[in-house]
């Protein structure tokens, strides 16, 4: 009997191995469809919004909006830096772009020529994608509009309308205020070295940062938190319309109030015409700075769009230095105006306020011949600083030494640095026997001359304009030991004021002295200033003292009153005063870069003039000058109540004039 062909088993142990494959296949599969229902769960359900909000950034562009920058004024809320319209015109890279030929289709619409043209292509070649550049700004009202129309025949070129700052003084507060000017790789290089994020504004073409004053100082405040405005766009990233519904709102930036007044600031811009140095002003009640004058100045609207080589190079090579901030950065010696400093350390030194000393117009010491300005005759301290006499300082500070002057000079505010909120300021120098050690390596000692020179502001002293103002307005209150302020408030909440100071360490008769005589030098007949400090208002004085500072040493015989010098070698002309001298209200202190001989003759008339400005804008002064004097006291013969007049008396005619006319 053959054998069958098929056998169960084996058909059986098939369908077994054909199930359980059926069954993994379909298990994988069923996961597979879980999963994948799962995930299209997730997406659709869980993150919904996530790729809608995704999804919509593709239809929608943000472009960053600068925010307007915060205005800063002057203590009166005069405007000193403002912003205006201004209409620009700009070009992002697309792809398939001819930049070539925009650029030279621009050309035909706005001026630009060769060397601007090139410079444009390869900006916007190296420029990312979508990244704008600026072709031009302060477009005309009329190449705005004609690019406006033109505009669906440029790809990538946009003409809008942002804002740019302004500086409606000019150069009057350039020194102080700065100015702002575009941001540069190196600025960017500065905040990455720092490890911090650049902030996307700082990207954009039109955005400036402060680079000088307060502009720089208060950068942050100022510039405010940017906006954005919402775009649709294409799949090619090119703006369709706006949606203004969706865009987010810049906030300004934060008001700055200074301390200065427009006014008087001009003023003292308007009486040092053509000369070189620098004005400054101060209350010598609070420490508030209501002048800060250096000249000659700049025009800070020149450096917000940019100057040119020949023009930077012209102003950085000017020999009166108008980029120089005199007031802060110049340091000079302070001739005579030192020599208070140098009374006040003697008086405390227990040196005789009326011992006497001869003046004959030299005096030999030390294998050397000091000579003094004049003859003075016999001089006591008052007259000493009335007559502004070189040989009674010259002896009086070999007497008492370096050490006390230094420790005056230094609690009156030379050799310090205040803290104003800018930048910029030079400490200057206040020579003393630690000082020279320390400074000195080849002659650390100090010697006996250099006392001498020292008691008439020369030799190891500097000082810079700010710090005589501070001197003198120190000097003026005669108790506070006060700094001077220059930020009145920054967005509406005040900063600390300057009289928030401890007491001067030297007691009010030793001021009073050291007052009187500068009272002398303004208002007694034969002070050094007494034409040139008479203010005109009434009863109210100004006390001043005269300064010459040289810059050079002048051979025997050699006239110092610089004519035919050439500039540079003339001396340097100074002069401090405050006033009213019954109560001292305003310090000034006044420098005349080589002036000339005779602190009188060139600084002393500019203070007169930016002194009576301040007063006069003083209320409480103003009031005082404009107060009627009282009439003269007229005797008046006593008359009873009721009594008649006596009865005119009948006098005979006067004889008649040879011409017959009236006499």
């Amino acid at each position: 009997m053959s054998e069958p062909t098929i056998f169960f088993s084996e058909v059986n142990e098939r369908q077994g191995v054909f199930t359980r494959r059926t069954f993994l296949l379909g298990g994988i599969t069923g996961l597979g469809l879980m999963a994948l229902g799962g995930r299209l769960v997730h997406l659709q359900v869980v993150e919904a919004q996530r790729y809608q909000k995704l999804a919509q950034s593709n239809q929608f562009n943000f472009r960053i909006v600068p925010p307007p920058r915060g205005l800063i004024l002057d203590r009166n809320g005069v405007t000193l830096a403002s912003n205006r319209p201004n209409f620009r015109l700009l070009v992002s890279r697309e792809k398939d772009m001819d930049i070539p030929k925009t650029v030279a289709d621009l050309s035909v619409l706005v001026p630009l020529d060769d060397k601007r043209r090139e410079r444009l292509i390869k900006d916007i070649e190296r420029a990312p994608r979508q990244s704008p550049v600026q072709v031009t700004e302060d477009m005309s009202w009329e190449e705005f509009s004609r690019i406006n129309v033109r505009a669906p025949e440029l790809p990538g070129v946009t003409a809008d309308m942002g804002e740019v700052r302004v500086y409606p003084f000019g150069g009057a507060f350039a020194h102080v205020i700065g100015y702002v000017a575009k941001v540069n790789d190196r600025d960017i290089k500065a905040i990455k070295d720092k490890g911090l994020t650049v902030d996307p504004l700082l990207y954009n073409p039109g955005f400036r940062i402060g680079r000088q004053g307060v502009e720089k100082a208060y950068d942050l405040e100022l510039r405010g938190k940017s906006g954005a405005r919402k775009q649709e766009v294409d799949a090619r990233g090119r703006v369709v319309r706006d949606d203004p519904e969706g865009d987010i709102p810049a906030q300004p930036g934060k008001e700055i109030k200074l301390t200065l007044d427009a006014d008087i600031q001009q003023r003292a811009l308007e009486v040092m015409g053509e000369e070189s140095g620098a004005i400054v002003l101060m209350d010598c009640r609070s420490g508030d700075l209501l002048c800060m004058a250096s000249a000659p100045s700049f025009d800070a609207n020149r450096f917000v769009k940019g100057l040119s080589g020949p023009e930077y190079k012209a102003l950085s090579e000017y020999e009166r230095k108008p980029l120089l901030d005199k007031v802060m950065s110049g340091t000079y010696p302070p001739g005579s105006t030192f020599k208070p400093m140098v009374a006040l350390a003697a008086l405390n030194a227990g040196i005789d306020p009326n011992a006497r000393v001869s003046c004959g117009g030299s005096w030999y010491f030390g294998g050397r011949t000091w000579r003094c300005w004049g003859r003075h005759g016999s001089q006591n301290m008052h007259d000493a600083i009335k007559n502004s006499c070189d040989i009674y300082f010259y002896q009086t500070a070999l007497k008492i030494g370096p050490d006390p002057i230094a420790a005056a000079a230094h609690a009156f505010g030379l050799g310090q640095l205040f803290d104003l909120g800018i930048p910029g300021q030079k400490k200057g120098v206040v020579g003393s026997r630690e000082w020279k050690k320390k400074a000195m390596k080849r002659e650390p000692v100090w010697q006996p001359g250099d006392s001498v020179n020292y008691g008439i502001g020369q030799g190891y002293i500097t000082v810079n304009p700010l710090q005589l103002a501070v001197m003198t307005a120190r000097l003026a209150n005669g108790q506070k030991a006060l700094n001077p302020r220059l930020i009145k408030s920054i967005g509406g909440v005040d900063q600390p004021h300057g009289d928030d100071v401890p007491n001067l360490p030297y007691p009010p008769e030793t001021m009073n002295y050291v007052r009187g005589g500068m009272i002398a030098v303004a208002n007694e007949a034969g002070g050094t200033a007494f034409r040139q400090s008479q203010l005109g208002l009434g009863d109210i004085r100004m006390a001043g003292k005269t300064g010459t500072a040289q810059v050079r040493v002048f051979r025997a015989g050699e006239s110092r009153k610089g004519a035919g010098f050439a500039w540079k070698l003339r001396d340097h002309n100074w002069y401090i005063a405050f006033a009213p001298i019954d109560a001292p209200r305003y310090a000034v202190a006044v420098l005349i870069e080589h002036g000339g001989q005779g602190g009188a003759t060139a600084a002393a008339p500019r203070a007169r003039e930016v002194m009576r400005m301040a007063l006069l804008k003083d209320p409480e002064i103003r009031a005082r000058v404009e107060k009627p004097l009282p009439l003269p006291e007229v005797e008046h013969e006593a008359v009873e109540a009721g009594v008649a007049p006596e009865l005119p008396t009948e006098t005979p005619p006067p004889p008649p004039s040879p011409t017959g006319g009236p006499q």
